[in-house]
């Protein structure tokens, strides 16, 4: 289904969140013979004060079946689950399409000239570095779940480029793919929306399955996304010898013998290194001419909350990785600082995640850990497994009690990082607001230790 599509039909939308308002603003100035009818939210007493929802019914999930029975079509925000019971009660007794504001854009663009980027971790960092790139060689344009919603691009010329990074959320029910899809890695994560983690990793691939995918660029270490990409087109490795891949001390090369050094590299780790690799093999995939390296790296800075220093004192730097919600993300980030002392502070929502490697990398590394609910405590119960000293793990309540144990505990020459390997929703909205909270507290604590 298009966006055109919605011309003339009744049209409900579960969740508040920027696609469905982007969803609703280009409905009333784009299709005046479409209606939105129902508004699904946890709360409807907080229904959005925009003139775009004037009229439309605002109702609870409970009530959601019984109002969308008036409605031709469903639009859901990425976080409503398509394993929620209403929406399976819906599909099952065909009372109205589901879809989403993205899949409807892709669709009415058919994916022409759309690299999308998916994967578990790396892939708003893998989208932005290949928006970068491309723009120095053509017109670029970057949306979907990095933050820009994609009908906001309802205007774009289709021989304009555009980078869409995608969710799993939004690929579980996707009916369109893109021209080129790529993916940077596939592990454990989001098995709340999914309900198990070979759903996760099912829909995830399904991406590389979809009409109009006519090349890929993936990692060949993932046996699983292999056998995904097994029936693509042309398929572009990357991360091996074969393809892109890291080098020596954090340099990249391809085996035709183009090399970055490290010291062109604009992002620390060596995870980063390989999100490039997978940027530069997206457009060998699109068959795009390589921009100018390095030179189209100049310009190139962290994602926020992505490893970006915040603070920098006395000679200790404090690092925002509030991005990591996995054991994997933060192995990663503590890697990225090989030569200098890490206090580290994670912990954060229980996933069922298991931290026994990084316990050990923890310990490998004589990582100073402070360690916050609710799976601070699993970390460091790891970490005294893999012989983690008792006087190198802090236990704080919150993250004012975990700001000022580092503060303590970091020598010149540390780096204070926040990588929690966990998601926020325990104490925090998002990874967003619990970035913010840390990074102001870094500055108060330090400014107050004077």
């Amino acid at each position: 289904m298009r966006f055109s599509d919605l011309d003339g039909k009744q049209v409900g939308v579960w969740g508040l969140g920027r696609e469905t308002r982007s969803l609703a603003r280009q409905l009333t100035e784009r299709l005046p013979r479409a209606r939105l009818a129902v508004v699904v939210r946890e709360d409807p007493t907080q229904a959005a004060a925009e003139e775009w929802w004037d009229g439309a019914e605002i109702v609870r999930p409970e009530d959601a079946v019984a109002a969308l029975s008036r409605c031709d079509v469903l639009v859901r925000s990425p976080g409503v689950s398509i394993h929620k019971q209403e929406l399976q009660e819906l599909a099952a007794r065909e009372i109205a399409t589901t879809t989403t504001a993205t899949a409807l854009w892709l669709a009415e663009r058919g994916g022409r000239n759309v690299i999308a980027v998916t994967g578990t971790k790396g892939k708003s960092t893998t989208a932005a570095l290949l928006a970068h790139l491309l723009s120095s060689e053509c017109a670029t344009h970057l949306a979907g779940n990095i933050g820009r919603p994609a009908l906001d691009l309802l205007d774009v010329p289709v021989d304009e480029w555009v980078v869409l990074e995608l969710s799993s959320h939004q690929i579980a029910d996707l009916r369109q793919g893109p021209q080129v899809a790529a993916i940077t890695n596939l592990y454990r994560e989001h098995i709340d929306w999914h309900r198990s983690e070979n759903a996760y990793r099912r829909e995830k691939l399904r991406l590389f399955s979809l009409p109009g995918v006519a090349a890929c660029a993936y990692p060949p270490k993932f046996a699983d996304i292999e056998a995904a990409v097994a029936a693509c087109p042309k398929r572009i490795p990357f991360g091996n010898e074969q393809g892109w891949h890291v080098a020596g001390e954090r340099s990249v090369l391809h085996p035709d013998g183009t090399l970055l050094a490290a010291d062109d590299l604009p992002l620390r780790g060596s995870h980063n290194a390989l999100n490039l690799c997978a940027a530069l093999a997206a457009i060998d995939a699109a068959g795009l001419p390589r921009p100018r390296l390095p030179d189209a790296l100049a310009g190139v800075v962290p994602l926020p909350h992505r490893l970006q220093t915040v603070f920098d004192r006395d000679g200790v730097e404090w690092i925002d990785d509030s991005i990591s919600t996995t054991p994997e993300s933060c192995i990663a980030a503590i890697a990225a600082f090989p030569d200098r002392p890490v206090v580290l502070i994670a912990g954060g929502t229980d996933r069922d995640q298991d931290y026994a490697e990084l316990g050990r990398a923890a310990a490998e590394r004589h990582v100073t850990l402070v360690v916050l609910p609710v799976t601070g405590s699993r970390l460091a119960g790891a970490a005294r497994d893999a012989g983690l000293g008792e006087d190198q793990i802090i236990t704080a309540d919150a993250m004012e009690d975990a700001v000022e144990a580092a503060r303590r505990r970091a020598t010149p020459g540390a780096v204070v990082l926040l990588s929690p390997a966990a998601p926020s929703y325990n104490s925090y909205r998002n990874f967003e607001e619990r970035g913010d909270h840390f990074a102001g507290l870094a500055g108060r604590n330090a400014l107050a230790s004077e």
